[in-house]
């Protein structure tokens, strides 16, 4: 897609007010990418009524915000998956929803209760999925594949889908990659007790000579560091889009094991050979253990097997760049 945007379009980007997770970072990332490029970019936080919307992590991004949007069909407004209601509101501009994630759309029920009720009331005869592939004027930039997968057996139209995705923190990388010797490597697992833990404990219950480590109550820094201690890392959450600590575990130098869940199952998404994937089932419990222990013995030579996850990731950020230009700009912006 190219929407061929003029210097008078205006870009609105929908975001939660005052919230810091990896959503609204990456849709700050968005806006200040697009003002490098030229674009009339702008933050559009809801609700709109807090008189501070703007998180004290994002304020070195140095985006604008409004209050109002101007429903003109020269303008584009963004909403993630999990603000879709929004794009009922307006009917001249162009609408995008970014799919930062597939299972937080259809795990929010207050939200798609909300979407089917505006529907219900515009539309006579509402068909499948909430009518977004009848909507005019509405298209989909996906930050997975297995977000594009999703769509497209929903039976979106190719042509109004394209791919957009994210790139880690560079400091953080930057500083992962300056320290990565500094730490000795220790026989550690790290895992998210926020993913999968249901299945990752029965894990840790069979493998009690395994040092399993969670990562709860620590700030950046004290995860950043503890990434760099150990050598394996696993994730056996429902990965809802490309998750952001997998990949930070791999710049630091661990070894990933993951569940074939949700954008794991793509290779596009999560770029690791298939003997570091399983199926989240009990039965694999016991091959999941050994292949830990395989790796915690061997980890000089597995980790170079992860080179190319390496390089995948250090790349995001350009690809994102060219993504945004290709998407975006058009010939008049870069006179």
């Amino acid at each position: 897609m190219n929407f061929k945007i003029n210097k008078n379009t205006k870009i609105y980007v929908a975001c939660p007010a005052n919230v810091a997770t990896g959503g609204p970072e990456l849709l700050h990332q968005l806006v200040h990418k697009m003002n490098l490029f030229g674009i009339n970019a702008k933050m559009f936080y809801y609700p709109n009524n807090i008189e501070n919307p703007v998180h004290k992590f994002y304020k070195k991004y140095n985006n604008a915000f409004v209050r109002e949007i101007e429903d003109d069909e020269n303008n584009i407004l963004i909403v993630p998956e999990v603000k879709t209601d929004l794009i009922y509101k307006y009917n001249k501009i162009k609408k995008i929803i970014w799919w930062l994630s597939v299972d937080n759309f259809t795990g929010y029920p207050k939200n798609v209760k909300k979407t089917i009720k505006i529907i219900l009331k515009k539309i006579t005869k509402p068909k499948s999925f909430y009518n977004f592939e009848d909507l005019p004027n509405l298209y989909h930039l996906v930050q997975s594949y297995y977000a594009k997968n999703y769509l497209l057996k929903k039976g979106i139209k190719k042509e109004k889908i394209d791919y957009l995705s994210d790139y880690l923190n560079p400091l953080f990388i930057e500083k992962q990659l300056k320290n990565k010797n500094k730490l000795q490597k220790e026989n550690i697992v790290v895992y998210n007790p926020k993913k999968g833990y249901q299945f990752t404990k029965k894990i840790i219950k069979n493998a009690p000579d395994i040092k399993f480590v969670p990562i709860i109550n620590m700030t950046p820094e004290e995860v950043a560091d503890l990434l760099l201690k150990a050598k394996v890392y696993i994730d056996f959450g429902n990965h809802p889009g490309k998750d952001r600590i997998p990949r930070e575990a791999a710049i630091s130098n661990c070894c990933v094991i993951v569940g074939k869940r949700g954008s794991a199952q793509f290779k596009e998404d999560v770029p690791i050979d298939d003997e570091y994937k399983f199926d989240v089932k009990s039965k694999n419990i016991s091959n999941i253990i050994n292949k830990i222990r395989y790796l915690l013995d061997n980890y000089d030579y597995e980790i170079k097997k992860f080179e190319n996850y390496r390089n995948f990731i250090l790349a995001e950020e350009k690809n994102f760049e060219q993504d945004i230009k290709r998407i975006f700009v058009s010939e008049e912006l870069e006179k």
